[in-house]
This record gives structure tokens, sequence and C-alpha cells, in this order.
């Protein structure tokens, strides 16, 4: 359980870092990058399908 629980926290945390990255190159904005890294991977899945499509 305690292996499941790292992965987890690690998938989230790698999310939002790279929300944060790909927002902050897009944007300039720190507020745009904060929001972006709350919702991690949605926005993640969102530029992957949207800006690369």
């Amino acid at each position: 359980m305690q292996a499941k629980t790292e992965i987890v926290r690690s998938g989230v945390t790698f999310g939002s870092a790279m929300a944060i990255a790909i927002s902050w190159s897009v944007n300039k904005s720190l507020l745009w990058a904060m929001i972006h890294g709350v919702f991690s991977w949605f926005y993640v899945i969102y530029y992957a399908v949207v800006r690369t499509g």
C-alpha cells in the first residue's frame, strides 16, 4: 500500500511541475502557472490535444 501511495504522489507532483512549466513557457504569467499547476494533468492533456493536435 505504501508503494502505491508514493507512486500516486510522484505522479501528481510530476503533473503539477509539467503543467507549471508548460504554462510559464506559453503565458509568462505566475498567476496562470499557479492555476494550471492546480489543475495539473488536466492542463497537460488539454495542451497536448489542443496545441499539438
